[in-house]
């Protein structure tokens, strides 16, 4: 989060063209509010996870939908990370942001996943099909 407050205060990436600047303003624009909403879901996830074992919030209130990652159409996609109209900065800010959601997602899943097990009990050999 430090990183893409600098990148937005102190960044000077922008091309001198008019018209470059103008569809790289609006690239710059489209991404980093992309960025923002990743950090954003991040954030508010962890602290919710915090909350949960800080023993303020149950483990089921983890579970509803309103309460699990969101945003996943946003912050999963990657075209900005391939624009070049989008400077590099921003560019490597939103590969390693995304990276991060999809790894916080996957911690998310594994949550649900193992809350489902231990509410329906201990594996079968007749209950998983990999066993």
């Amino acid at each position: 989060m430090v990183e893409a407050m600098r990148y937005a205060k102190y960044s000077g990436e922008m091309s001198q063209s008019r018209q470059s600047q103008e569809s790289q303003s609006l690239a710059c624009s489209l991404e980093g509010l992309r960025l923002t909403t990743r950090l954003t879901q991040i954030m508010a996830w962890l602290l919710f996870q915090r909350a949960v074992h800080a023993g303020e919030l149950s483990p089921e209130q983890a579970l509803t939908r309103s309460n699990r990652l969101g945003g996943q159409a946003v912050c999963n996609d990657r075209r900005g990370e391939h624009m070049m109209a989008v400077p590099s900065g921003l560019r490597d800010l939103l590969l390693r942001s995304r990276k991060l959601y999809q790894r916080i997602a996957r911690l998310d899943e594994m949550i649900a996943r193992d809350s489902l097990a231990t509410e329906s009990g201990p594996l079968s050999p007749q209950s998983d099909p990999l066993l």
